[in-house]
């Protein structure tokens, strides 16, 4: 038992490997770069923005790299700073993404588009900027797809985001299969998650509390979750972790139609 702890500690070392976190300066994508710093890793995240601080933990501080994910220029030159200042890189979190609340008959076909391009497209274009990298490595690299659980049921309000990330899964299981074995492909798709943003979807604490309830684990997900299964899936512990999507929900939701049936019934 203490020799696989042992293993587990060691696997979970990131130091000397470097960690790319789009969308890493806030929200679920700055807990996994605080995540790979506790680590040991040296962590790039990128923003259009500069933020007012930088991810921090283990006595380290995230690299900053303005970045538009949107436009490939911008992620020609990403990567360029990142091989020039650190050589190599090991993992890419493709992180950035999101969609505001609208309906999908009142949103424009603009509106639409800018989702799609900016959760598929987008992420596409950053994990083929980070496969050429990697697949000159001797050691290869690994890519991680945050997903959304929006991928795989309705997501109304939100539907061309659900789309893209109904997307993302088929994208993350064909580039598994086009870029092995030097390089590991794979998604990972949160559930709700309770982000310094929460307060926007959920309103206030007793909200947060409410809709937490409604979860088999009884909260919802934070940020050091998502970072702890990155962390897993960017190791080597995960060496067989491909092509496929990890859900991590919290147990998922309750069928509504089972509160339907029993009103009366306290869960």
């Amino acid at each position: 038992m203490n020799n696989q702890a042992s293993t587990g500690a060691a696997a979970l070392d990131y130091r000397g490997k470097v960690v790319l976190v789009t969308g890493g300066t806030k929200g679920i994508g700055a807990g996994i770069a605080r995540g790979f710093l506790a680590a040991g890793a040296a962590v790039v995240v990128c923003g259009r923005n500069a933020p007012e601080t930088l991810p921090e933990a283990g006595g380290k501080s995230a690299d900053f790299i303005p970045a538009d994910v949107r436009d490939i220029e911008s992620l020609q030159a990403l990567f360029a700073a990142i091989r020039e200042r650190f050589g190599r890189l090991d993992v890419l979190v493709n992180n950035a993404g999101g969609a505001p609340f609208a309906l999908a008959d009142k949103a424009s076909p603009r509106f639409h588009e800018g989702i799609i391009r900016l959760n598929l497209i987008a992420p596409l274009n950053v994990a083929q900027q980070a496969n050429a990298l990697m697949q000159q490595q001797a050691e290869g690299g690994v890519i991680i797809f945050v997903g959304s659980v929006a991928a795989s049921r309705p997501s109304p309000g939100t539907a061309a985001y659900g789309a893209a990330k109904a997307g993302v899964l088929s994208l993350a299981s064909s580039l598994a299969v086009e870029w092995a074995p030097k390089v590991r492909v794979l998604a990972i798709s949160p559930g709700l998650v309770q982000t310094e943003q929460a307060h926007l979807h959920y309103g206030d604490e007793a909200g947060i509390a409410a809709v937490g309830a409604t979860i088999p684990a009884g909260r919802m997900a934070t940020p050091d979750d998502i970072a702890n299964a990155c962390l897993y899936a960017g190791s080597p512990m995960a060496a067989y972790f491909a092509g496929t999507n990890l859900l991590l929900h919290g147990g998922g939701e309750r069928p509504a139609f089972l509160a339907a049936a029993n009103p009366g019934e306290q869960h």
